[in-house]
């Protein structure tokens, strides 16, 4: 599977933390972050993630643009509801776009754990399925 994991400045810790407890689950998948977000959890956790440009400089849209070519699986976005974000188009957009291609999406660290849990749980079959049938 192909994960993304993104998360604002006031929510990197948080993911750090996330990525730590959850590190066997996510080292069995291919990781994708925006730039500050994967080397910092990259620093902490060991764990290989392709880094894009920081969510600013375009790494959201960069996501996004994985998204709608049917590209990534889940996305791990710790979003701060309580701090304007200069690039709120940017992740609006990549919200709807999970939406519009069915990508499961967290944006708290509640909804997190349950997707994590889910995936090792093998509750997300449906999407290694679908790519082998594209014509359902």
């Amino acid at each position: 599977m192909k994960i993304a994991l993104i998360a604002h400045d006031r929510k990197k810790k948080t993911m750090i933390l996330l990525a730590t407890a959850y590190k066997q689950i996510l080292a069995q998948n291919e990781l994708f972050a925006t730039g500050t977000t994967g080397k910092k959890v990259m620093a902490a956790t060991g764990l290989s993630i392709h880094c894009f440009n920081s969510g600013p400089y375009g790494g959201d849209q960069q996501i996004g643009a994985l998204v709608s070519e049917d590209q990534m699986d889940l996305i791990i976005f710790l979003r701060d509801p309580l701090e304007a974000q200069p690039h709120e188009p940017d992740i609006n957009a990549l919200i709807r776009l999970a939406d519009v291609h069915e990508i499961p999406i967290a944006t708290n660290i509640s909804t997190a754990e349950v997707l994590l849990r889910g995936l090792q749980a093998g509750m997300f079959d449906y999407r290694r399925w679908s790519h082998k049938n594209p014509t359902i």
